[in-house]
């Protein structure tokens, strides 16, 4: 498991496995978001396999698998509510952990200043400088 925190309460991950799950509740994580479609993965892998893990473990597990082309607003607003919904911190993970990133930003982007977003997203290691219109745009809208 490779968490990078981008809030307290908001980590994001390149892909995990079963394996990774009694460590991430040590962590500290209530919930774990699987933000990887499973068409991407081998079935060890895919939603189902890593979902009996989290909840053997005793952790809540979401599925919202995310393309480009899924990264719809009623997808974001989704993220945001089930991130914010939790008790507690939550793990985020896709391929390399942008997807869950991006989707994060783009949720935040009424509530946030752009330049902050991106300072906490390039903290965690993920470079959005992309993003900067979409944000600002989300922002003004």
């Amino acid at each position: 498991m490779d968490a990078r925190v981008i809030t307290p309460r908001y980590s994001v991950s390149p892909q995990i496995s079963a394996e990774d799950l009694p460590a991430i509740a040590d962590a500290g994580y209530k919930t774990v978001i699987c933000n990887r479609p499973d068409e991407e993965v081998p079935p060890s892998h895919q939603a189902e396999a890593i979902r009996a893990a989290a909840e053997a473990a005793g952790l809540r597990f979401e599925v919202l698998p995310l393309t480009h082309q899924t990264m719809t607003p009623d997808n974001v607003a989704l993220q945001r509510e089930l991130y914010e919904g939790c008790n507690g911190p939550v793990l985020a993970y896709c391929a390399s952990g942008t997807r869950c990133s991006v989707v994060w930003a783009l949720s935040q982007a009424r509530d946030m200043a752009p330049d902050e977003i991106l300072q906490k997203t390039q903290t965690a290691g993920y470079q959005l400088d992309g993003l900067r219109p979409a944000l600002v745009s989300l922002a003004e809208s």
